[in-house]
């Protein structure tokens, strides 16, 4: 009960309840979600403004309003530029070192060997720097290590090997923060090291030329929100801009944002927080894509049946895993061949590959998720006797770890570790957490207590290498490390509403209004929409584990939806075995596009049966 104030004090403010209302009055969904406003009060007031002072329509000044924007700031968020949002390159520690030893390997014609890492991000950063370096007509070469054999990041031997094979300079790119023993072996050899990162590191840096990373200590830049792509382009920047003031003859016909697809594609894929400078490079790198400029993304694009354009739904869900797959369980350096390739014809054949190998995976991690969620339920109940899971099996596959992990965090509402052990007893692991928990610092903090043999990461996510012998030990260690902030991030489990809609409402003109305030992703959430009191007019399994389904307004106008992976969840049997029931829906809007014809759909997040 609040308690009022006496007549004595009733000029002071009104006490609040912290608790705000359930947005239509739910409490407890069937996803057992309580639905609020994004917006309180104050927000809501600010929407108000910026809607009626700079002529927005409503729901696109509630969804502004919602993320932060203010009003001054609303018609620049709406329109981001490279230009206005992109810092001093120099600003960033070590760049300046590192884009000088980058101009000196092209002025003396030196090799260059680009050490990547396997995934979307190593793959993109590395055929971005491989292009800047054609361009100006130096040889390089791209090495991708093996994620079975050789792990993550440099390792001696293959350090030692490019050597051998002519290199004069070695950038590693999306690596290297945390490789000092292979580092070591590089000056060793009197060659010369240039490390572009993004991971978290540790307060020892790696013996190199220059380490530019925005989540050292020493970097003040600010951008430790970025890929490893987006700190290569900003290295890049300031590369071309040293070759301008030298006058070398090749720097006045580069065009860096035409490269820009490069950089958006990993930005979505590396589920970085969309804000500030990551926002410009995936509007702009877009554009980029839908100009179909590079041979090896749009054969991807057309071996994934792309319809309509670019999205970064078709970055994240189409592109990435397909490279992807390469790095997880066939040859790791097919990513970065087919983003670095001119000709057509090969590009096709490559992306035929990944894209069979694709589909290989999705078998693999099906079967391997119900071996993952047997697991679970038999060493934590239904996944709440834990605050971080941690799954392992002697049979995984090591390269689908990582997405077996995402599953069990996306299931079970909590951070998920997948491990594969080898015969030897080492396993090779991986981790997704949950918004408000820095899993990154967790796996660091078991590196300093000799249980693991090596790990890092970041945030939301994390690989680590661990002895089966310490398999229990750092269950116990994760444990503690977790059970004072997860079941409160848990509990507080909330599925935040932007607005209303009904299904006339719900228009492609509005879905365009919207895409303005975009891209949606990490750090920027996408708009969720409340569809009330709708009858459920029918609704269908589809594909392999979707739910189809058909909402009326009292009017008559209809809304088609999908709930992605739904089938034998709380929320598809709901929708299944209740047709013709009024419901209360939320979701996301998007433009299905069908045999060229655009149309509105709803991304089904969750449902309750109206009163």
């Amino acid at each position: 009960m609040i308690s009022r104030p006496s007549p004595a004090t009733s000029l002071s403010p009104t006490p609040v309840d912290p608790v705000p209302r359930a947005f239509l009055n739910v409490e407890k969904s069937v996803s057992g979600q309580r639905w609020v406003s994004r917006l309180d009060q104050a927000g809501q007031n600010r929407a108000l403004a910026i809607s009626q002072i700079h002529g927005l329509p409503e729901l696109l000044a509630r969804v502004l309003a919602g993320r932060g924007v203010s009003l001054d700031d609303a018609p620049a968020f709406l329109d981001p530029t490279i230009r206005a949002l992109m810092p001093e390159p120099f600003s960033l520690t070590d760049c300046e070192k590192a884009a000088t030893r980058i101009v000196e390997a092209i002025d003396r014609r030196q090799k260059v060997a680009i050490f990547g890492d396997y995934d979307v991000d190593g793959a993109s950063s590395s055929a971005l720097l491989y292009r800047f370096l054609r361009h100006f007509g130096v040889q390089s070469e791209i090495y991708i290590p093996d994620r079975i054999f050789e792990g993550y990041g440099p390792n001696p031997n293959a350090i030692r090997q490019l050597i051998e094979n002519g290199a004069d300079l070695i950038v590693t790119v999306d690596c290297g923060s945390t490789s000092h023993e292979a580092l070591k072996a590089a000056e060793d050899e009197k060659c010369d090291v240039v490390v572009i990162d993004h991971h978290q590191l540790s307060h020892e840096l790696p013996p190199c030329l220059a380490l530019v990373n925005p989540n050292r200590e020493d970097d003040l830049s600010g951008q430790g929100h970025l890929c490893a792509a987006g700190v290569v382009f900003l290295v890049l920047v300031a590369t071309a801009r040293l070759l301008r003031e030298r006058k070398h003859p090749a720097a006045a016909s580069l065009d860096l944002l035409e490269w820009l697809d490069l950089v958006a594609l990993p930005t979505v894929c590396d589920v970085v927080p969309l804000k500030g400078l990551n926002r410009a490079y995936v509007v702009k790198g877009l554009k980029a894509a839908r100009h179909m400029g590079n041979a090896g993304l749009a054969a991807l694009f057309r071996k994934a049946g792309l319809g309509g354009p670019v999205t970064p739904y078709h970055l994240g869900f189409m592109i990435g895993p397909r490279i992807n797959a390469g790095g997880r369980i066939g040859d790791a350096a097919l990513g970065s061949r087919l983003l670095t390739m001119e000709d057509p014809i090969e590009a096709e054949e490559i992306a035929g590959r990944l894209d069979d190998l694709n589909r290989e995976r999705q078998a693999m991690e099906a079967a391997m998720l119900a071996e993952a969620e047997a697991q679970v339920l038999a060493e934590y109940g239904d996944g709440e006797g834990a605050s971080v899971i941690v799954t392992a099996y002697d049979k995984w596959h090591p390269g689908i770890v990582g997405l077996l992990a995402a599953r069990l965090k996306e299931k079970f509402k909590r951070p998920a570790f997948a491990i594969s052990f080898d015969p030897s007893g080492k396993g090779t692991g991986s981790g997704r957490s949950i918004n408000g928990f820095d899993m990154g610092r967790m796996v660091r903090a078991a590196v300093e207590q000799g249980l693991l043999v090596k790990g890092g990461g970041h945030a939301m996510a994390a690989g680590l290498t661990v002895e089966k012998a310490n398999l229990g030990k750092l269950r116990a260690f994760f444990e503690e490390m977790s059970a004072e902030t997860v079941p409160t991030l848990v509990a507080s489990h909330v599925l935040k509403i932007d607005g209303a809609l009904s299904a006339s409402g719900a228009t492609l003109q509005l879905f365009d209004q919207l895409e303005q305030a975009g891209p949606y992703g990490s750090g920027h959430a996408q708009p969720v929409f409340a569809i009330p009191a709708h009858r459920l007019r029918d609704a269908r399994l589809v594909g392999t584990a979707h739910v189809k389904i058909t909402l009326e307004s009292v009017d008559g106008s209809k809304l088609e939806g999908i709930a992605f992976r739904a089938a034998e969840t709380p929320l598809g049997n709901l929708l299944l075995n209740s047709r013709g029931a009024q419901i209360h829906a939320a979701g996301c809007l998007s433009a299905d596009h069908w045999q060229g014809n655009r149309r509105m759909q709803l991304r089904l997040l969750d449902a309750v049966l109206a009163p």
